[in-house]
Parts: C-alpha cells; structure tokens; sequence
C-alpha cells in the first residue's frame, strides 16, 4: 500500500507544478521566454493561453491540464444558457500556442492588449497553470497583502 502511494505522490510531483514569479521582456516579435523548469513542468509544448477571470491577466494551462478542464466543460448542458455564453466568450478569446525551440511562446495582441502587457511580463506560477501579468497589474495586485484574507483562502482550498 506505502508503495502505491508513493508512487501516485511521484506521479502528481513529476506532473509539474508552476511555481515562482519571474518579470521577462517581450522580444522585439513580442515573444517571451517561459522559464525552463515551467516548460519542463507542462510536460507538452502546447498551452492554451486565456483570459483571466476576475483579474487583467492572462492564464497559461498546460494542455494536459486544459483537457481536464475540457472535460467539465462538455458535461455542461446546451441548454443552460449561462454556460453557453461563457464558453463562447471565453473560449473565442482564447489562443493556443506552442513552445518554439528556445522556448518561447507568442500570445496574440488582443489578448496582451486585455492584460495591459506591453513590453514586459510577469509570469506568475500558480500551480497547475500559470499567468501573465502587466507590472502594474501584478503590482497592484501585490500591494499591501491582507494575511486574514489569505488564511480564509487557504482555509478554503483546504490547505
């Protein structure tokens, strides 16, 4: 029994974790470098690249994950409404893109235009995905941390 679940405890580490906040320049063809251990971390060269909810920022979910999440999304009635309009409004804003060589990823402009990303970028490790921040946005988001509300967060999660 240790052994199954030392290895399932392998498994889920070894399926990568996004961890960490790096602040990268955007090239001069508007590509970005994710960092090595984050590419090693999404295991495939393709992620998905969507709006953010609730927050300007961008997320980047690797494509095991988004498959995932795909799954969720399919069981979704075609009748409920709600979630029609979201899908079509979240989805159609959406990229794929995949990692070129060195790396780099190339996330469409009306997407870095919706995230306030200009010249540079904060990529965010958020676990299973990670996000793409404009300085100011991140900044913004990062003044002044509440510790009771991050608690009650974690609390929530049941961390």
């Amino acid at each position: 029994m240790e052994r199954r679940v030392t290895t399932e405890m392998d498994e889920l580490l070894n399926a990568g974790a996004f961890v960490g906040c790096y602040t990268h320049t955007l090239d001069s063809k508007k590509r970005v470098t994710i960092p090595a251990d984050w590419r090693e971390a999404a295991g495939n060269p393709t992620l998905f690249i969507l709006p953010g909810v609730g927050f300007k920022c961008l997320y980047a979910v690797p494509a095991r994950e988004m498959a995932q999440r795909l799954e969720k999304v399919r069981a979704a009635s075609v009748a409920n409404v709600q979630a029609q309009k979201f899908q079509r409004d979240f989805f159609s804003r959406a990229d794929r893109v995949v990692l070129d060589s060195q790396g780099r990823i190339r996330v469409k402009d009306s997407l870095l235009d919706e995230a306030g990303i200009i010249n540079q970028m904060v990529l965010v490790g958020v676990g299973s995905r990670f996000e793409l921040w404009s300085p100011e946005s991140w900044n913004e988001q990062t003044l002044q941390p509440d510790q009771s509300k991050f608690a009650e967060a974690a609390q929530y999660i049941g961390f």
